[in-house]
């Protein structure tokens, strides 16, 4: 299943239905569910509030994948940011010592089996993978 999403925060609640569908249709385990939408969202809500540039909707795409499902989100006519290469955030340290930002993305990256990004012609696309437990 894939979608076209407006550049605003009030989709939030459509893409959450979409998830909603697809694992109702795919019959996925219920398990993966706060991982598949923790991720979309926090992913989504990323290129909404950093790629001001763009006018354009943002695709997502949810298909079942051998071992549970792959997701990925496509934005369009933006300049490249690689979720993948983020820097590390130091979850140990005080909160008085922490630099603000990047909490999201790393706990996407720590939910996610597998997260791969693509960059082509201002094209960004996120693709993230969670596997069945």
């Amino acid at each position: 299943m894939q979608k076209k999403f407006k550049r605003s925060f009030d989709e939030l609640r459509n893409i959450v239905a979409m998830t909603e569908s697809v694992f109702r249709e795919e019959e996925l385990p219920p398990g993966l569910r706060n991982v598949v939408d923790l991720a979309t969202e926090e992913l989504f809500v990323n290129m909404v509030t950093y790629n001001t540039e763009s006018k354009e909707d943002i695709l997502i795409r949810m298909s079942p994948h051998e071992h549970g499902l792959e997701v990925s989100l496509t934005d369009y006519d933006v300049e490249r940011f690689d979720p993948t290469s983020a820097g590390t955030v130091d979850v140990d340290a005080p909160l008085h010592e922490r630099t603000p930002g990047g909490l999201g993305l790393y706990l996407v990256m720590k939910m996610v089996d597998s997260i791969h990004y693509e960059y082509r012609n201002r094209q960004s696309k996120i693709t993230f993978i969670v596997n069945r437990k």
